[in-house]
Order: C-alpha cells, then structure tokens, then sequence
C-alpha cells in the first residue's frame, strides 16, 4: 500500500512557529508532525511513502534523510506552485503516484496506527473516506453528510442540521476510484477556479455524480489536526501518550544514501 502525503504548505496560520521551517517540521513530543504521520503509516501496513514537498523543501528532505523508519520507502515530490494553489491542483501534480491503490493523507492531520489499519482494512468502495463524529461542528470543519456508509456530500459549508461526521483528512482509492478521482481533478484544473479549491470538492462533485463513496469513521481512535495555534498544544498531548505507548516499537535509522 502506498500513501500520499500532502505536505507542501508552509501553515501560516501556525505563524511565528512556521516563520522559517514548514508546518510539517513542528516538533510534538520529540518527532516533527511528519515523522509522526511516517511512523503510524508504517505501523498501519504502509510500506511506500511519497511526500509532497512545498515550503523549505530542502529541510523536509533532511528530515526524510536522516530519519526514516526501517523498511519504509520514503520518496518526495516537489510542488512549485505551492503558494499559489490549494491541495486540489497538489493532487493533480501527483496524479501519476495514484495509479493503483493508494492512501491519501493531509500534512496536517496526525492519526495513530489503528486509524491507518481500520482504513486500510474498511469494506471495498472506490473512495473511502476517514471520518469522525461529535456533538457539534465548527466553520472550518470539513463537514459529511451520509446515508449509511454512503457520502452523500462533503465540504465546509453544509447545512449544520445535515452533518453526520467531519473528514479528517485521510482518504483511501481502489484503483477505480483513483482513476475516477483523476479524471476529475483534471477536468477541474482546467476550469479558471481550479487552483484555488481544496481536492474533497472533486470528492463531492464524484459522490454525487453517482460514484461509490463511502465514510469509515474512526470513532474512540485517537488523531489531531494541527491548523491553529490550540491544535498544538493538544497535539502535544496526544503525542506524548503515543511515544510512551507505541513509539519505541519503530525502530528508525538514516535512509538509503544518507
């Protein structure tokens, strides 16, 4: 199984902790976010990696050189048009690394290894997306509407009264999905608004289109998104009970050719 990281933001609503170093390079509990996310995939069943890099892509690198965990294949691509464009036109520059079944993970969302398992092993769909539940949601939460396991719509504007859980940002594609999926950004970032939207509105536009979308949620299981500064602190939490817990368990040593 191969995961696709989306990591090429530099998180300026994390300012002044991403003044000079990315999103993905915050340091929580001793590991930056994004070892953190290499490490679960890699407990998860993961075995290849391909991170999309942006900002200060040269100290992501360095990270990925020096740091890797044993038996996981770790690649990166660099996205150019970072500050100009969202993660749809992200996707789209890496639609070539979808071409079989895949996962796609947020650069600032954290999930221990029982997340990644339960998705990797949720029921067949073409897109299955990760979803968790609460008693009441915010402006910027990605909200889901569903009937059953069936998505019925995804986005950040649905109608309270309609929510059934939010996305947190980790997605998984049989290759019919994938190909779905692709077909479809490219027919977006064609469109004058293509570089601007985020790739869950291709997600929504395929749902209703008729496309089998289905939710896993992942309720009781621990993960955090990091976006303002409250996120950290509870990130840190969180990872502080993770390093006791699971950390030690992956052993980590400098990638091939480092």
């Amino acid at each position: 199984m191969k995961a696709i990281v989306l990591s090429a933001g530099q998180g300026s609503r994390l300012l002044p902790l991403t003044v000079s170093k990315p999103k993905c390079l915050i340091d929580f509990s001793g590991r930056s976010l994004l070892e953190w996310q290499l490490e679960a995939l890699h407990c998860g069943g993961v075995t290849e990696v391909v991170v999309v890099t942006g900002f200060a892509a040269d100290q992501v690198e360095t990270m990925l050189a020096l740091r890797t965990p044993v038996g996981l294949k770790v690649r990166t691509v660099f996205n150019p048009f970072y500050k100009v464009a969202d993660n749809l036109a992200t996707c789209w520059l890496v639609r070539q690394e979808m071409a079989g079944p895949c996962l796609v993970l947020n650069g600032d969302t954290l999930v221990e290894p029982s997340i990644v398992r339960q998705l990797i092993e949720a029921p067949a769909s073409a897109i299955t997306v990760t979803v968790d539940r609460k008693s009441q949601y915010d402006a910027d939460d990605m909200k889901v509407c569903a009937t059953g396991r069936r998505l019925t719509a995804i986005g950040k504007t649905l109608d309270a009264e309609s929510v059934d859980a939010e996305s947190i940002g980790f997605l998984r594609f049989s290759p019919e999905g994938a190909a779905r999926f692709i077909e479809q950004i490219e027919q977006v970032m064609r469109t004058a608004d293509g570089v601007k939207l985020w790739y869950l509105s291709a997600i929504n536009a395929l749902a209703q289109a008729g496309v089998d979308v289905q939710i896993e949620s992942i309720e009781g299981l621990q993960w955090g998104e990091v976006d303002f500064h409250p996120d950290v602190a509870r990130a840190r939490t969180i990872t502080a009970a993770w390093a006791a817990r699971w950390l030690p368990q992956v052993p980590v040593r400098p990638a091939a050719g480092a």
